[in-house]
């Protein structure tokens, strides 16, 4: 178990890198957007302090899950993880939403003061950092399976979507093309809430013990090939924060001792360990009818 727990507290240095990240970008895009007269630039340095509380509540989630079991919480607190990965969803998602209808509402406005190019700098500059914050907390997270900071990181990755698009719509106006702005708003604010969704689909499906029916048959063919096994009756498994719990009735010869059936399940743990990473097994024994 401490493994899981090393894994989690350095998914807590991502959310802090996201937190450190944002602090200074939005501070800069939004002393930038004053200076060069960029409504793009301004918008987008407050996307990034809302961006802010979805890194915290990630960070907290991590935070609540890192706590040992308890008498309420029997087998540990790692679904905070997964509960901070759907408030993330919450909050892109209604950021998506506010780019989209402040993008189709400044299609219909008449015509706005032409930012100064060097937003448009400042924009891609930002963009290659988060770009680069996003590759950071990715890797880590499919390094040590974390959920939560996942979706910290495609957030990372909306948000340098989003820098990107201000930025052509800064270089549009320079060609008294605005339009374009809004354009690029409306696709970046589609790709954000369709990121959202993928997020909150994930950890409802989690959250409600879905678990892929193939890993499912995968880990059934390596149970059934543990020696001692004659049969499988049930099995369940789960996703409980970063790690799977595992359920599984086995059928063996009727006529084995106790300490042989206990073998055996300490065999079926051993391979589920080493084969799938599985650290909780819980194996019923039953003779074989």
């Amino acid at each position: 178990m401490t493994d899981i727990y090393e894994d989690i507290r350095k998914g807590e240095k991502g959310a802090m890198v996201s937190i450190a990240a944002y602090l200074v970008l939005s501070a800069f895009k939004l002393v930038c957007g004053y200076l060069f007269a960029s409504s793009a630039l301004l918008a987008d340095g407050f996307n990034n302090l809302t961006d802010i509380v979805a890194s915290l509540a990630v960070l907290i989630g991590l935070r609540i899950s890192r706590k040992p079991p308890d008498s309420d919480h029997t087998y540990g607190h790692f679904r905070a993880e997964t509960v901070a990965a759907l408030m993330a969803s919450f909050i892109m998602a209604l950021v998506g939403i506010q780019v989209i209808v402040e993008a189709v509402r400044s299609l219909f406005e008449g015509s706005k003061a032409v930012p100064q190019l060097w937003s448009a700098g400042v924009a891609l500059v930002c963009a290659v950092a988060m770009m680069g914050v996003y590759i950071y907390n990715k890797r880590l997270a499919k390094r040590i399976n974390n959920h939560a900071l996942m979706a910290a990181a495609k957030d990372n990755f909306s948000d340098a979507i989003v820098s990107v698009g201000a930025a052509i719509g800064i270089a549009g106006a320079q060609f008294g093309l605005p339009w374009i702005d809004s354009v690029a708003a409306i696709g970046v604010g589609l790709l954000i809430s369709k990121t959202a969704w993928d997020i909150f689909r994930d950890s409802t499906y989690r959250l409600t013990d879905g678990f892929d029916e193939d890993k499912l048959l995968d880990l059934r063919s390596t149970i059934a090939r543990t020696p001692g096994v004659e049969g499988i009756k049930d099995l369940k498994a789960r996703v409980h924060g970063n790690h799977v719990l595992v359920d599984v009735v086995v059928e063996v010869d009727a006529r084995m001792t106790v300490m042989e059936g206990h073998e055996i399940s300490d065999s079926i743990e051993e391979r589920m360990s080493k084969l799938h990473n599985i650290m909780h097994v819980q194996v019923h024994v039953e003779p074989k009818d």
